[in-house]
């Protein structure tokens, strides 16, 4: 089946749909699925509005409310996940993931599903070192810290990720696995971002929580967004007996929907022709869900996982074959994803704009249902609770990274920050949040003509002919004449000159420069450094 891969959606789902319309006149078929990577911007509403983190300028309604009032309905089914721009209280209604709008499905906090025998997983938010051992406390409304905490990963999803065994098909995650870049064409990527080598060099530019899962899962695909660069690798993974061939990711990034960027793939993705057609939930998920339950935290104290240490009864919560069993006895044998969606907010109207609608903590019917048919426990009937206990909810004081790994607690798993780009991105939208690892401040001022890391040897060097059809993308999304990865016919082919499509016709007719209304990035602030010793070489106007 043809599945198309969009990168940082950004609320522009016009755009995307028109975008995969061109691309079905133009290829040789029609899209079967849509995956999108995060930052989705599910905005239903003003209220939705105020729970996205992002500066009040970049705050904009977007397109997503015609698909969730039902006035547009998405002619393909989507699947996404969430970044670190999302409307957040929105999407806390799903955290074992449901129709955020006919036909458009999120996967939850994390979540594994099938679409016509495809195993298709994914993790929600980005990596923050300080906040992965919590549990899940926050709630609307929001104070400046839980709004961005709420989508930092926790350890809970990545620990149920990791009881999985069946292989898995394709994966997402918003932030990319750290080390990826050492699988692909690093010196491209530095030409295109040079801003991120001192990151890749010292290996801390991803997330180490990924990494985990990518060596645990190896699936044949993971699509991942955030640094707004398309990117694609080839990691062989080692195999697990001498003789047996190890099994290969492909990896790919992409860009965010903009002109002339690389924000959408169309590839063809192997599918089981007598498997159905509808969306289906994955049995041995569930049954992690379901025996996982117990161990649901919605504190924002640090807490580990069980492992085999001697410190727990229970550490393997992997599906048997009994316990899946259970499960599918549970669901009659059906596991069909019910198209049940419903509205459970107020719906933006152009007419009668509401800037001080009031802003509400929901239990989604969805989630209601779901739990209730697998037996679990729905985290914001907890949180809720909780909240009439007076206990923690709007309570939360933040911690920095010192307090939390000197806490009585085991350290983290992983030491490093990395929730957002450490490295000054022009493309990414700022928050304080981002600006305040002064060290890493330093790389995005190095020499920019300090020699590239020389690319892997590995034949993942030449990769990029894999995800090649992007090209059949209109003349107003046409990013470069180069692609990403360098292959021998995008390092032959010279800027300005044609790029064909399939069929032959011209994508390139339309210049290849920013267009007016893509506005530079704009001057970067002045910030106060906590360690003036280590910053004294960056003159005063350095970039936040």
């Amino acid at each position: 089946m043809r599945v198309a891969v969009a990168g940082c959606c950004h609320g522009e789902l016009d755009k995307i749909y028109e975008t995969l319309a061109l691309a079905e006149r133009r290829g040789p078929g029609q899209i079967d699925l849509l995956l999108c990577c995060g930052d989705f911007q599910a905005v239903r509403n003003e209220a939705d509005l105020r729970c996205m983190a992002v500066p009040p300028k970049y705050r904009h309604m977007q397109t997503f409310y015609r698909y969730y009032s039902g006035e547009k309905k998405a002619p393909v089914l989507t699947i996404f996940i969430g970044g670190n721009h999302e409307a957040s209280n929105h999407l806390q209604e799903l955290p074992y993931g449901g129709w955020v709008a006919p036909n458009i499905y999120y996967l939850g906090l994390a979540g594994v599903v099938k679409y016509r025998g495809v195993r298709i997983g994914g993790i929600s938010g980005i990596f923050k070192s300080h906040d992965y051992r919590k549990g899940h406390f926050e709630c609307p409304p929001y104070d400046a810290a839980t709004i961005r905490s709420v989508y930092h990963v926790r350890n809970i999803e990545v620990y149920k990720l990791k009881q999985l065994k069946q292989p898995m098909d394709i994966f997402l995650s918003h932030d990319w696995p750290r080390s990826i870049y050492h699988y692909g064409n690093k010196k491209q990527l530095l030409k295109t971002k040079s801003f991120f080598r001192q990151e890749v060099e010292n290996n801390t530019l991803g997330s180490p929580a990924a990494s985990e899962l990518l060596e645990h899962l190896k699936p044949a695909y993971w699509f991942s967004a955030h640094l707004h660069v398309k990117f694609a690798a080839l990691m062989q993974h080692q195999a697990k007996d001498k003789g047996q061939t190890g099994k290969k990711t492909k990896f790919l990034a992409l860009d965010k929907c903009l002109p002339h960027r690389d924000f959408l793939q169309v590839i063809e993705i192997e599918h089981d022709p007598s498997a159905p057609d509808y969306l289906e939930y994955d049995i041995e998920w569930l049954t992690v869900l379901r025996a996982t339950n117990d161990l649901i935290n919605v504190t924002g104290r640090l807490w580990n996982m069980p492992e085999n240490n001697g410190l727990h009864t229970r550490w393997d919560y992997s599906a048997t074959e009994e316990a899946m069993n259970e499960v599918l006895e549970k669901l009659n044998h059906d596991l069909k994803v019910l198209c049940n969606f419903s509205v459970t907010a107020a719906c933006y109207d152009p007419s009668k704009p509401q800037t001080q609608m009031q802003l509400a903590h929901r239990i989604n019917p969805q989630t209601t249902e779901f739990c209730a048919q697998l037996g679990i426990t729905d985290i914001n009937v907890r949180l809720q609770k909780a909240k009439e206990e007076q206990q923690l909810c709007g309570e939360y004081e933040e911690q920095d990274d010192v307090e939390s790994n000197n806490s009585g607690e085991d350290p983290s798993d992983y030491n490093t920050d990395t929730s957002a780009l450490s490295s000054v991105n022009p493309d990414e939208i700022m928050l304080d949040e981002e600006e305040e690892d002064e060290d890493s401040l330093v790389s995005a001022h190095s020499d920019m003509n300090t020699q590239s890391v020389e690319p892997s040897s590995d034949p993942a060097s030449d990769f990029s002919g894999s995800f090649s059809d992007v090209r059949i993308l209109p003349g107003s999304m046409v990013v470069s004449s180069d692609d990403t990865l360098g292959s021998p016919v995008g390092r032959e082919r010279k800027t300005g000159e044609a790029v064909e499509s399939g069929d032959g016709k011209d994508l390139t007719e339309v210049p290849l420069k920013r267009l007016s209304d893509e506005h530079e990035p704009e001057p970067r602030k002045k910030i106060k450094r906590r360690n003036q010793a280590i910053c004294a070489a960056v003159d005063d106007d350095d970039a936040a």
